[in-house]
């Protein structure tokens, strides 16, 4: 017998499902099958292809309700907030429709007599999507609708946390009638993942998660001459200047914040408040906070689930603990919420103060509920603070000055810059990642870009 993979649901601790992992030989069945299945999908007009891809997104919204269930039991998001995702992924999936004709369509230079000119973007092959669990369908839809689109064929690894997510989305495109082979989703291991990673049939890997995994999807394509996409980590910080409108900047901040329980990528992890606001800024942020609910996400009136694993809850512990062994301060009692616990997924959310660059909470990935707040006494002391992290995804300046905002924005090395706005992706700017936030590039036009590759046309025409 094969071995089997067990997603362990972090709301009750038991085993929710069990899948048996595909072998190498068992992926490269369906690499085999994936193959012409490019050759002829990618002759498919782009009218017909993006009917079919609009069937299928309609075939997986049909069955949202389900959907964002299965979501808050594989990893943990309160069922309040869970069908926001299913609405996240239409919005994201219908806009990258919407984009592709003229994404895709050829580059024509300004005419020259006796030539006819122009440059095509044609579709790399198949696409290896390597999704992780904290937003299982807004992470995948950003590689797998525009991936489609642009003429690829698309081969699906879902993380072993959220299984039933890819189970799902192939379902839908069966349900939808996309041809066979087009899109294939499948269970496997770590180190098979490596194997199809560095396989010959496999032209694009496009991998959203840690660092770490990025690093080793990178070696696991080095010397292969193939394009990789990586989406990774972030530290974002956020920027609170002395004229913030107030009320807004703090509502907001936390949710960005705590909001997933602090599992998202983009999400903040650092806080720097001018000094002129920083105590009242401080004591609206931790009564905020000391609001939220915890407990069971199953139940609606849970605004604050478990994390995914108890392991991921042991490293925001460590880093609230460095923390406080270095001189930080905890603000947020524990005791106010009682479904915490020491050890296990259960954690309280936490606001620390009093903290600096040689803490890991504040330089170092958390990825959980705990935010640290540190003064600062002018725009360049926040600036040099936000850009001082070996990562660069998001960073958000929350102002009345727009054009502070633009010259705070321009001076820090990110991929995105926000005004009064945080932890939100726009389907039609590009996301991208600096330094170790990862490289390449999704949605917008400009994703586009990152699955096709230009040929030039250069034609001789009305010879003598």
């Amino acid at each position: 017998m094969g071995e089997i993979q067990r997603t362990i649901s972090p709301v009750d601790g038991r085993v929710l499902v069990e899948r048996p992992l595909a072998t190498a030989a068992e992926v490269g069945v369906l690499l085999d099958r994936a193959r012409p299945a490019f050759a002829t999908w990618r002759r498919t007009p782009l009218p017909e292809r993006l009917a079919a891809i609009s069937a299928f997104v309609d075939a997986f919204v049909a069955g949202g309700e389900e959907a964002a269930t299965e979501i808050t039991w594989q990893m943990g998001r309160p069922v309040r907030y869970a069908p926001g995702e299913i609405r996240g992924f239409e919005d994201r999936a219908r806009t990258m429709l919407r984009l592709a004709p003229e994404a895709l369509a050829d580059v024509v230079p300004p005419a020259k007599p006796g030539f006819e000119r122009f440059i095509r973007r044609e579709p790399l092959g198949v696409v290896l999507v390597l999704a992780p669990w904290n937003y299982p369908y807004l992470t995948a839809v950003n590689a797998l609708v525009p991936a489609l689109a642009a003429g690829n064929v698309v081969l699906l690894k879902h993380s072993d946390q959220t299984p039933l997510c890819a189970e799902r989305l192939a379902a839908a495109a069966q349900a939808a009638g996309l041809p066979e082979g087009v899109f294939q989703a499948v269970h496997a291991s770590h180190p098979t993942v490596a194997e199809v990673v560095a396989d010959d049939r496999v032209d694009l890997v496009l991998f959203t998660g840690s660092v770490q995994g990025g690093q080793a999807v990178h070696r696991a394509a080095g010397g292969h001459l193939k394009a990789v996409g990586l989406e990774l980590g972030g530290k974002d910080p956020a920027y609170v200047r002395p004229d913030a409108p107030f009320d807004f900047t703090v509502e907001n901040l936390v949710d960005g914040a705590f909001f997933n329980s602090g599992q998202s990528c983009c999400g903040v992890e650092r806080i720097y408040v001018h000094t002129d606001v920083y105590d009242r800024f401080v004591d609206a942020c931790v009564a905020q906070v000391a609001a939220y609910r915890l407990g069971d996400p199953t139940d609606p009136e849970t605004t604050l689930g478990p994390l995914v694993r108890g392991r991921n809850a042991d490293l925001v512990r460590a880093h609230v603990a460095d923390a406080l062994a270095k001189g930080a301060r905890a603000l947020v009692d524990p005791k106010g919420f009682p479904a915490a616990r020491d050890t296990g997924p259960y954690l309280a959310p936490q606001v620390l103060v009093d903290v600096d660059h040689g803490m890991d909470v504040m330089v170092q990935e958390t990825f959980g509920p705990v935010v640290g707040i540190a003064r600062v006494r002018s725009d360049e002391e926040a600036t040099r603070l936000m850009d001082d992290s070996p990562y660069g995804l998001t960073a958000s300046v929350w102002t009345e000055d727009v054009a502070a905002a633009r010259d705070l924005g321009a001076a820090v090395q990110t991929g995105t810059v926000f005004m009064n706005r945080c932890d939100y992706l726009d389907p039609e700017l590009a996301w991208v990642g600096v330094k170790q936030s990862g490289r390449g590039c999704t949605l917008s036009r400009v994703g586009y870009e990152h699955l096709t590759r230009p040929k030039s046309f250069h034609l001789r025409v009305g010879l003598p």
